[in-house]
């Protein structure tokens, strides 16, 4: 009896805590589309305490800092998503564009690249990022 009921005890305990992870994120993605960044970042930065490999944490904090124009803070969580999933089309994208803005082209063209071996989303977005580079490039 004494078993049954801290097994009890133990699993709703640890649903607790996997509810809360998930309310942290979700929490940190309606502030976000509220544009309240400060907020949401506090929240999306306590997910990836609780949740280290929420690769979505780090893609909206990259976010914000894209926002801040915090352009070091916004490579460092691009290329953390990237780590967890190398096939984030959406932190390709962002990295890419970092990297066209930054005037490092090279880097910029691997990535386009490699968005164009995993696009199914974003294909379109192949061409807009190849127009961009490719004008920087010529103005240079």
């Amino acid at each position: 009896m004494k078993k049954k009921l801290l097994s009890i005890l133990i699993s709703l305990f640890i649903s607790n805590i996997v509810y809360a992870n998930n309310l942290h994120f979700e929490t940190g993605k309606k502030l976000f589309d509220s544009k309240k960044y400060k907020d949401s970042k506090f929240y999306f930065e306590k997910d990836i305490v609780f949740n280290p490999k929420n690769e979505n944490s780090y893609l909206y904090l990259a976010k914000i800092f894209k926002k801040e124009k915090k352009d070091i803070l916004e490579e460092n969580n691009l290329d953390t998503v990237l780590l967890l999933n190398p096939k984030n089309e959406e932190a390709i994208y962002l990295l890419t564009l970092l990297n066209i803005k930054k005037s490092n082209f090279l880097k910029a063209k691997e990535l386009i690249v490699t968005l164009t071996s995993v696009c199914q989303k974003m294909c379109s977005t192949k061409k807009d990022l190849q127009k961009e580079l490719d004008s920087l490039q010529k103005s240079k």
